[in-house]
C-alpha cells in the first residue's frame, strides 16, 4: 500500500491517516481536531493558487494549510468508509 501526503490527494479521494510528522504544537492541534492514525479522511476541495484544503474526517470538515497537510502521511490503499 503506497503512502503519500494528504496534500497530494485530489478532491473526492479518500485515504487512511498513517502518521503525522509535525512539530509538537501542530501535532497536538491536529489531534484535537481528530487527526489520528487509522482514521479515514476525504479530500473535499482544494482552493486555487496554493490556498487551503478542505478535508472531511467522519462528519467534520476541516480547513488546512497545504504546508500542514504535507506533514500528514496517508495510505490510499486502505481507504473507504
Amino acid at each position: 500500500m503506497p503512502s503519500t501526503t494528504l496534500a497530494a490527494l485530489h478532491p473526492g479521494e479518500t485515504a487512511t491517516i498513517v502518521s503525522i510528522h509535525a512539530e509538537e504544537a501542530l501535532h497536538q492541534r491536529l489531534l484535537a481536531l481528530g487527526f489520528r492514525s487509522g482514521k479515514h479522511i476525504e479530500m473535499i476541495r482544494k482552493a486555487s493558487f496554493s490556498g487551503p484544503l478542505q478535508v472531511r474526517i467522519g462528519t467534520t470538515d476541516v480547513m488546512l494549510r497545504r504546508s500542514e497537510a504535507a506533514k500528514i502521511m496517508v495510505c490510499q490503499g486502505a481507504s473507504g468508509t
